[in-house]
């Protein structure tokens, strides 16, 4: 074996030693990413973990889908079967199972009301409520309302 040839093998041992090293030692994916290391979505994101941004961003899309409905029908979606395709609202969107929140609907031809309410409340998963006037509200430690705190 020549100079070049041992060289060459030296490296490939201290590169499988190294790759096994740092996956063997190397904490899991999992364990990197936490509520804790929530990374906000946009500038001035109220969530405060990736649970609450996909339920905050429900809403929103909800509420922005009601108020084009209401713009081209004249009244609110009394479902969320009729708002399919107006706006950004899907098919798939109806289920009210959205994960770690759980989606609460009432509609009328003059008002709604949707909640968001978490199958886990705490402080990184609060229960989100809105009207037809589309300002969120929160809580940390119960159902959310009208009176309770707006989410900034």
């Amino acid at each position: 074996m020549g100079k070049s040839s041992t060289s060459w093998l030296v490296l490939i041992i201290a590169i499988a030693f190294t790759l096994t090293n740092s996956l063997v030692l190397a904490p899991p994916l999992a364990a990197q990413t936490s509520a804790s290391t929530y990374q906000p979505k946009f500038p001035g994101d109220p969530a405060r973990s990736d649970s609450e941004a996909a339920a905050l961003a429900y809403m929103r899309v909800v509420i922005r889908a009601q108020h084009r409905f209401q713009k081209q029908y004249g009244h609110f979606a009394t479902s969320l079967e009729e708002l399919v395709h107006s706006g950004s609202f899907t098919k798939r969107m109806v289920n009210p199972d959205r994960g770690d929140y759980q989606a609460g609907f009432k509609g009328k031809k003059d008002s709604f009301i949707l909640t968001m309410t978490p199958k886990q409340l705490d402080a990184q998963h609060r229960s989100f409520y809105a009207e037809d006037d589309g300002k969120i509200h929160a809580e940390e430690d119960k159902p959310a309302g009208p009176d309770s705190p707006l989410v900034k």
